[in-house]
C-alpha cells in the first residue's frame, strides 16, 4: 500500500528555516573561498577547509531541518544515526574536493567543470544517503527521471557557486550568489523529495502510531552540532574584514592560474615596500644593515 506523504507538516516554518541555513552555509563557504585566494599559501588550506565544512554543514542542516516537516500518515519514522552522520561526512569531503580543486587551480574551465561535478554529486549523495538513513515500516521508491533532474540541479548549482567563489569579490554580489546557491540547493532537495514514493508494509497498517516519536524530537539533537559550527564560523568571518568586505583586485601576477586574483604583497618587518625609496633617502637615514 502506498503511504500518504506530507512534506510540510509545520507549514512554511521548516522550508524557511532550512533555506536560511542553506544561505548561511553558502555565504560562509563562498567568502572563505574568496579569502583563501588573498592569503599566503600556508593559510590557504585552512580557509578552504573552513569554506568546505561550512557549505557541507549548511547543506546537511538544510536537508534535515526540511525533513523535520516530513511525515508519512500514521507511520512512525526513525533515523539511523551512523548513516545520518555519514551523509554529513560525504557532503563535507566531496564539497571539499571541489573547493580545493578550484582554490588551487583557479577558474579554468576544466577545474570548474570537474570541481562542480564532484561537489554536485556530493550534494546529491548526501541527500539520498540521508534518506537511506530513515527507518519506517515500508520501503522507498524513486522516479528515475526526477532523481536525474535533482542531480543535474545539484551539479549546475555547485559549478555556479564555485565560479562565484573565485570570480565575485564584493560583499553584496557574494551575498546574491549565496542566495542563488541556497535557492538551487533547496530546489534540489524538494525535487528529490518529489521523486519519492513510500510503499508501506501490511504490518504498518495495524501497528499504529507510536506516541511521542516525532521527526523533530529525533533530528533536533543531531542538528545542534553542525548548527553551532556554522555560528562559530560566522564569528570567524565577522572578525576578518577581508572576508566580509572583500578587496579590489590587484595587478595580475605572472604565472598564476587564471581566475585567481594576485595576492597582496605585505612588506615584511624591517624591509621597504618600494625599492626606489631606498635610493631617494638621505645617506644619514641608511642604517647599519643597509650598509
Amino acid at each position: 500500500m502506498q503511504g500518504t506523504i506530507d512534506g510540510f507538516s509545520y507549514g512554511a516554518v521548516t522550508p524557511a528555516a532550512a533555506f536560511l541555513m542553506a544561505c548561511l552555509g553558502a555565504a560562509l563557504g563562498l567568502r572563505c573561498t574568496t579569502r583563501s585566494l588573498r592569503t599566503e599559501r600556508s593559510f590557504k588550506a585552512g580557509w578552504l577547509a573552513l569554506g568546505a565544512t561550512s557549505i557541507g554543514s549548511g547543506i546537511w542542516t538544510m536537508h534535515f531541518i526540511a525533513m523535520v516537516g516530513f511525515s508519512v500518515h500514521d507511520v512512525p519514522i526513525g533515523y539511523d544515526r551512523p548513516i545520518t552522520f555519514a551523509s554529513l561526512a560525504v557532503a563535507i569531503v566531496m564539497v571539499g574536493v571541489g573547493i580545493f580543486l578550484v582554490g588551487y587551480r583557479g577558474a579554468t574551465r576544466m577545474a570548474l567543470v570537474t570541481g562542480g561535478t564532484i561537489t554536485g554529486l556530493g550534494v546529491a549523495s548526501m541527500h539520498y544517503l540521508g534518506m537511506a538513513g530513515m527507518q519506517l515500516d515500508g520501503r522507498f521508491e524513486y522516479d528515475t527521471a526526477t532523481v536525474s533532474l535533482s542531480v543535474v540541479i545539484a551539479v549546475v548549482a555547485s559549478t555556479a557557486a564555485l565560479w562565484a567563489a573565485v570570480s565575485i569579490h564584493g560583499f553584496l554580489p557574494s551575498l546574491g550568489a549565496s542566495i542563488v546557491m541556497a535557492v538551487a540547493v533547496s530546489g534540489m532537495h524538494y525535487t528529490g523529495m518529489a521523486a519519492l514514493r513510500v510503499h508501506l508494509h501490511p504490518s504498518a497498517l495495524t501497528a499504529g502510531h507510536a506516541p511521542g516519536e516525532s521527526a523533530g524530537s529525533l533530528l533536533v539533537p543531531m542538528l545542534i552540532g553542525p548548527a553551532c559550527f556554522l555560528l562559530l564560523a560566522a564569528v570567524v568571518v565577522m572578525f576578518d574584514p577581508l572576508v566580509v568586505m572583500g578587496t579590489p583586485d590587484w595587478d595580475d601576477a605572472a604565472g598564476r592560474a587564471p581566475g585567481i586574483p594576485a595576492q597582496r604583497q605585505v612588506p615584511s618587518f624591517g624591509t621597504y615596500a618600494d625599492p626606489a625609496s631606498f635610493h631617494s633617502r638621505p645617506r644619514d637615514a641608511v642604517g647599519p644593515a643597509d650598509r
